[in-house]
This record gives structure tokens, C-alpha cells and sequence, in this order.
């Protein structure tokens, strides 16, 4: 068995990239990607790097996308919304420190990508997207990659989803300038929130929120990003 793994392997790394079924391409890519812009850069959580592995991202963009689905940066998902950059996707599950027990709540379906990686990680993943058309394709592709586990509402995120918290975790993909009150209330006690906190369009803060006993919120700033603002509540708030 040894033997013919290594002759197939030396068999493949002498045939041309173009002749290389696409299969193999996206898996050597995201091996890449992962080495190099993830762990490469400081990503150290052995689940959270096992997810990025797994979950093949060129499957949640488009086809005409899916040749830089493994760069490191945003790609379009329509409807003026993108797919994360990889990296910020596995810097903001790292920094939740996910136990396989938790509870977490999405606010930003998008692809479905991040919603992935955390059903990798946990029992129970909830994800709330506004626009209709990406929830219902976002449903449709987790359900076919085998995460129908994965809970996708058709909602205002800025409300959270009350009739399942409280929750261990939430992560929002989209940024406010200010961190909505319904989903501070929808956070156990010990639970963290992390979401781009700031009111310029194109730069954020990275920021994490930890509820403590009370219900007293310890605030952590973490890197400068770029996400689309929250539409909706969120918009009339700003």
C-alpha cells in the first residue's frame, strides 16, 4: 500500500498542474493556505486549523470565484456581500475558544463558510442571514456538504434568536458601531461575543466581549479589519 501511494504521488507531482483533476488543485491549495496565511500567521487552536482544512471553500463561492477561493481575501458572494478573508475567519473562531459543547449563534450566513467551520468545533451552530436569497442558498450548500445540523434563519440578525439562547458564543460578520443589546442579553454569563466594532465603513476593530457574573461586559480589542456594515436595526441605529 506504501509503495503504490508513493509511485501515485511521484506520478502526480510529475504531471502539469492543468492535468491535475480539480479535486486535487483545491486540496493542495487549501493545504497551502492553510500552512502559509493561517497557521503561518500565527493561528495556533489545532481545531480551528483542522476546520480550515476540511471545509472546501471553493464549493461556497461561485464558479467563476472558485480559481482564488484559497487567497486570502474576500471574494463576492452577490447581493454586495463577500465571503471572508480565510485568515479573519480562523482568527475570530480562535479567539472564541470553542469547546465541542457550546452553543454558538451566527449573525451573517453569507456562503455558509464560517457556519461550517464552527460546526466542525461544536454540537450546535445557529446562523441568522437578511437577505433571503443568501439564506436559502447558504441552507442549500451546508446541507449538501453534510452540515444540515447547521440552523439557518431568514431574519434581522441585530434581534439574535431569542427562542434558542442563551448561547456560549456569538460571532457577527458584519460590523456595528455599537454591539446590539438583544444579543448581549442572548450571551450566557462566561459567554464571548466577538464582532468588528467601529463607524467607518472600511475599518473596524476586531473586538471581543466576555459577560461576566451580572451581566458586567469585559471589552478586548483585538486587530483592525474591514467587514460590510450590518444592514437592517443595525443600520437605523447607527
Amino acid at each position: 500500500m506504501l509503495i503504490r501511494i508513493s509511485i501515485l504521488a511521484l506520478l502526480l507531482t510529475a504531471l502539469p498542474t492543468t492535468h491535475l483533476p480539480a479535486g486535487v488543485i483545491y486540496l493542495e491549495q487549501r493545504q497551502a493556505m492553510v500552512q502559509h496565511d493561517i497557521k503561518g500567521r500565527g493561528i495556533k487552536d489545532k481545531q480551528v486549523l483542522a476546520a480550515m482544512q476540511k471545509i472546501p471553500r471553493h464549493l461556497l463561492v461561485e464558479q467563476r470565484y472558485r480559481q482564488n477561493a484559497y487567497a486570502d481575501h474576500p471574494l463576492p458572494i452577490g447581493e454586495g456581500q463577500t465571503i471572508s478573508q480565510p485568515y479573519v475567519v480562523a482568527l475570530m473562531t480562535e479567539a472564541l475558544k470553542l469547546r465541542p459543547s457550546d452553543r454558538v449563534l451566527e449573525i451573517g450566513t453569507g456562503s455558509g463558510y464560517q457556519a461550517a467551520i464552527l460546526a466542525e468545533i461544536v454540537k450546535e451552530v445557529w446562523t441568522i442571514e437578511i437577505r433571503q436569497g443568501l439564506a436559502r442558498q447558504a441552507a442549500d450548500r451546508l446541507k449538501e456538504l453534510g452540515y444540515a445540523k447547521v440552523k439557518v434563519k431568514y431574519a434581522d440578525g441585530y434581534f439574535g434568536w431569542e427562542e434558542q439562547a442563551p448561547f456560549d458564543a456569538i460571532i457577527i460578520t458584519a460590523s456595528a458601531n455599537h454591539i446590539p443589546p438583544p444579543l448581549i442579553r442572548q450571551l450566557k454569563e462566561g459567554g464571548r461575543m466577538i464582532l468588528p466594532l467601529g463607524s467607518t465603513v472600511f475599518y473596524q476593530t476586531l473586538t471581543l466581549v466576555t459577560k461576566r457574573k451580572g451581566g458586567e461586559l469585559d471589552v478586548q480589542q483585538l486587530d483592525p479589519v474591514a467587514f460590510v456594515p450590518m444592514t437592517g436595526e443595525a443600520q437605523k441605529r447607527r
